[in-house]
């Protein structure tokens, strides 16, 4: 049976209400990754070890990222059981509660080690939230727009986030360049506070979006809505699951370009300002908001898997070239090797993985495999950060050894994608039949 097209309108009004709230949620999400590279070592950890508290503050960054793949099972669930409009609102209200928690925390100095305590408890609400936030919005982008053009509506998903990103960085600058004392005692709760605005504005968008047709459709047919959608999942798609985990690893290029990075290029070993690292970071997500989509809609054109493979081979290489320019100490070179690393090439994955994660499954079990999948997968690259403040030595200058381990993490998701079907000129009706068709198969067989 195929899906009724969804009322005049509504895919741009589902793609912009995914932007839009990507954005908002992932300003909150990003500014803690500024903060943790910048303001948290000397704020909540013990400045008189200061590589020590560099390496606790990044693994905080760390502990969201655990936290997202439990969000993701009962986020997911619910999403499956309840709808994609329902899950929308709920990630975006905790990750706004919860960002405004952090901006008011106590300080190592006012209360001790309760301190890092608290915001590690606020850092895992993050961190649920993001699980299911990702997730709904891409099936509620993909569900609501035409066949031929998914690539393009669900990337708004993911130019959302650069977006968020940028907001985050742009909000960073001004409170950078505060004086230190101020800076350190209430300029870097500036961004946390503000965070309410956030969930407000999320909320007013989001709770006027209509349910996917697709879903809606799942919900009256006579098998309706599946009651355990990660058993479905795991019987029938499991192997597309493997792969989304593996694709998901992708994002270790963001986390260490976004945060590592930064931490490098601001340390003692080179010495850059924290204003001149921010804006590299902000020109590259403003390259990266044009570039998304237009990657994406070269997806619906000539696939999702080649595009997708450019992105994730491409960031492998330049992340040796950003990581070594970094290393010069020259901005003349830090830029433009940011831009093209991050900007442009990233951007080719980033853009295309909301549509070709998605399109391997049915509408039963979309949001729980892709909330599974890909949580899994950020999990590890949220931690890389961590493992990337390890490999670089008590200097933290060993930027080749980032740079190959980087790389190595790109392996994974070139794999995934080389063994994925090509699903870009599928209907969306049938998305996911493939999989389900063959373990019936298989049940036939053995019977």
């Amino acid at each position: 049976m195929s899906v009724p097209a969804a009322p005049p309108g509504q895919p741009k009004k589902a793609a912009t209400a995914a932007w839009i709230g990507s954005a908002l949620e992932y300003y909150d999400f990003f500014i803690y990754g500024s903060a943790a590279a910048l303001i948290f070592p000397k704020v909540f950890f013990d400045e008189s070890d200061p590589a020590t508290a560099t390496l606790l503050s990044l693994g905080t960054f760390g502990v969201a990222y655990a936290a997202r793949p439990i969000g993701a099972l009962f986020l997911g669930h619910f999403g499956d059981r309840l709808g994609r409009k329902k899950i929308m609102v709920f990630t975006l209200i905790l990750m706004g509660l919860s960002t405004f928690l952090i901006g008011c925390l106590p300080t190592r100095d006012q209360v001790g080690t309760l301190a890092p305590v608290l915001l590690v408890l606020c850092r895992v609400l993050q961190g649920i939230s993001a699980a299911g936030e990702q997730a709904s919005a891409n099936s509620m982008t993909l569900e609501h727009a035409p066949s031929e053009r998914r690539g393009f509506f669900t990337s708004f998903t993911l130019s959302g986030t650069q977006g968020g990103q940028l907001l985050a960085t742009l909000v960073f600058i001004p409170i950078a360049a505060l004086p230190e004392e101020q800076l350190l005692s209430w300029g870097w709760r500036v961004p946390f506070w503000l965070s309410i605005a956030v969930a407000v504005v999320g909320y007013v968008i989001r709770r006027t979006l209509e349910e996917t047709p697709a879903f809606t459709q799942q919900q009256t047919a006579s098998e309706g809505v599946a009651k355990l959608p990660l058993a479905v999942l795991l019987r029938d798609h499991w192997v597309d699951v493997l792969r989304v985990i593996a694709g998901a690893l992708i994002a270790s290029v963001s986390t260490i370009f976004t945060v590592w990075a930064l931490a490098y290029g601001t340390s003692d070993a080179v010495g850059l300002s924290r204003s001149a690292m921010l804006w590299v970071g902000a020109l590259a997500n403003l390259v990266a908001l044009a570039a998304i989509p237009l990657w994406a809609s070269l997806s619906d054109r000539i696939g999702r898997r080649p595009v997708y493979l450019i992105g994730a081979a491409g960031s492998a290489v330049l992340m040796f070239a950003y990581l070594w320019s970094i290393s010069t100490g020259t901005y003349a070179l830090i830029l433009p090797l940011g831009i093209l690393t991050f900007g442009v090439v990233y951007s080719a994955a980033n853009g295309v993985w909301p549509s070709f994660y998605g399109e391997m499954f049915s509408t039963k079990v979309r949001l729980s495999g892709m909330a599974i999948g890909t949580q899994i997968g950020f999990a590890v690259a949220g931690f890389a950060v961590t493992f990337a403040a390890e490999i670089a030595g008590p200097d933290g200058d060993n930027w080749s050894a980032v740079a190959l381990f980087t790389a190595c993490l790109c392996v994974p998701p070139v794999i995934a994608v080389l063994t994925a079907r090509e699903t870009h000129k599928i209907p969306t009706e049938r998305l996911g039949e493939h999989a389900a068709r063959t373990d019936a198969d298989r049940e036939r067989v053995a019977a």
